[in-house]
């Protein structure tokens, strides 16, 4: 056995072991349920150590991700309904399925100067959801366009995959412009319902989620992910922040004790300051 195998291994051991009679109390309780925040928490903190460039952080973060997954396999083994080797051997076989390009039935790798080839990345994505569908018609399986797009996905990306997804059937704005009128069109209706229905709070949301949502297709036109640049416009205003509060420190003062005034001439003095 390869010492990857070993190490993967070793860690579905200790599950088990943590999940049995002898194991932590708090690891048996676990259900796949009540899991899911921890598997979405760990695929966060994976994301937020690249953006940092931590590789040691990442090294760390991989792992607890991987492990997660063999948490959740080994909740399921024990209802008897598969287990995490059945769960590694589905994407090993799916990879190999739906990379024709890369890979030959019998599964030895096409010689690099084969036409079988994939000649970019963009059709090689095109030939995995292509058959990506076909397995679907095969199995007999309904095919919806937005059927497969999680409802646990935050609000901001499954905006962004569900605008990606209605785009391949045509369902889109032609032009870029035309997004930003209809973001301006629900700016102004926000506004509308703010000055005709102040106390309306339910109306208020509903306009101001439409306004979101808009917003949401705006990136995708331009190549842009929006989580992506929503966490670096996050990060920007922390560190901005951050600065103010320290420089109004380093002067003996807080920020509740100064005006917006001070706190908004400070913001852009740091705002212009060059790096």
């Amino acid at each position: 056995m390869s010492q990857t195998g070993e190490a993967f291994e070793k860690l579905v051991d200790v599950m088990r072991t943590l999940r049995s009679p002898e194991g932590c109390p708090w690891d048996r309780e676990q259900t796949l349920e009540s899991l899911t925040h921890y598997v979405l928490e760990e695929a966060h903190e994976v994301v937020d150590a690249i953006e940092r460039g931590d590789m040691n952080a990442l090294r760390e973060e991989i792992g607890d991700h991987v492990f997660e997954g063999v948490f959740l396999a080994q909740v399921a083994a024990e209802s008897g309904l598969f287990a995490i080797d059945d769960s590694l051997r589905t994407v090993a076989e799916k990879l190999l399925r739906r990379h024709p390009h890369v890979f030959q039935e019998n599964g030895h790798v096409h010689d690099a100067a084969s036409k079988e080839r994939a000649p970019s990345a963009e059709a090689a994505l095109d030939r995995w959801n292509a058959l990506k569908a076909q397995e679907r018609t095969d199995s007999g399986q309904h095919h919806s366009t937005l059927g497969s797009v999680p409802k646990s996905l935050p609000a901001l990306l499954r905006a962004y995959k569900i605008g990606k997804r209605v785009a391949t059937v045509g369902f889109e704005w032609a032009t870029t412009k035309d997004v930003m009128a209809k973001i301006e069109e629900e700016v102004a209706e926000l506004r509308e319902t703010l000055e005709k229905e102040p106390d309306n709070a339910a109306r208020a949301e509903e306009e101001m989620g439409d306004l979101f949502f808009a917003i949401a297709h705006r990136p995708r036109r331009l190549g842009i992910h929006p989580e992506a640049a929503l966490r670096k416009a996050n990060e920007k205003f922390t560190k901005r922040f951050n600065q103010m509060e320290a420089n109004f420190h380093a002067n003996g003062r807080t920020l509740d004790a100064a005006t917006l005034e001070e706190m908004d001439a400070e913001w852009e003095r740091i705002k212009n300051t060059p790096k």
